[in-house]
């Protein structure tokens, strides 16, 4: 028997107001506690956008312009106003492609892969100081519910120093980090 929406089995109906509900908390607990952590940028001067870039440059390798604008979803027009600023303030540096003149690739300086990881810390510090404020069975739970989170989105990111999952960066890229790196 073929299960259409008209003849699914009850218990799968009756989860799925269930499903959306939980769908919904976690995208409003996911936005107000990404709202809450990007104070800890914003003291240090790092837009949501800086800090996103940058990002897909310390932990994926070089990129081209084009493949920036397409792992941040934005027009090659924004992504070339970003690097500007970035590559003025000593975040990126530009290298050209010995091989192909047309192609210039992006790199992250020393100063934005410094940047990058402070801001982590930052936030990271300031989550488990909140953390921290939990009993023990909460920590546990909150810690489960993290496993359960990152399996649902497809994996952990692994930045060298946590076990948050390496979100669709690679995937957002075409499954290149760069050039070979």
């Amino acid at each position: 028997m073929q299960v259409s929406p008209v003849n699914r089995p009850a218990s799968h109906a009756a989860n799925r107001p269930v499903n959306l509900t939980v769908a919904d908390r976690l995208h409003s607990a996911a936005i107000h506690l990404l709202r809450r952590l990007r104070r800890q940028d914003d003291a240090m001067g790092l837009t949501p956008a800086r800090a996103s870039a940058l990002s897909i440059m310390v932990f994926g390798g070089p990129v081209t312009l084009g493949q920036l604008a397409a792992a941040e979803q934005v027009s090659a027009p924004t992504t070339t106003r970003l690097v500007i600023g970035m590559e003025r303030d000593g975040l990126v540096r530009r290298e050209d492609d010995p091989n192909d003149g047309r192609v210039v690739w992006l790199h992250a300086t020393a100063k934005g892969t410094r940047l990058l990881h402070q801001g982590r810390q930052r936030r990271v510090a300031a989550l488990a100081s909140e953390i921290a404020a939990l009993d023990e069975a909460e920590r546990t739970t909150l810690a489960a519910a993290a496993d359960i989170i990152e399996r649902v989105l497809g994996g952990a990111e692994q930045s060298g120093t946590g076990s948050a999952a390496r979100t669709g960066r690679m995937d957002r890229l075409g499954g290149k980090g760069g050039r070979g790196r």
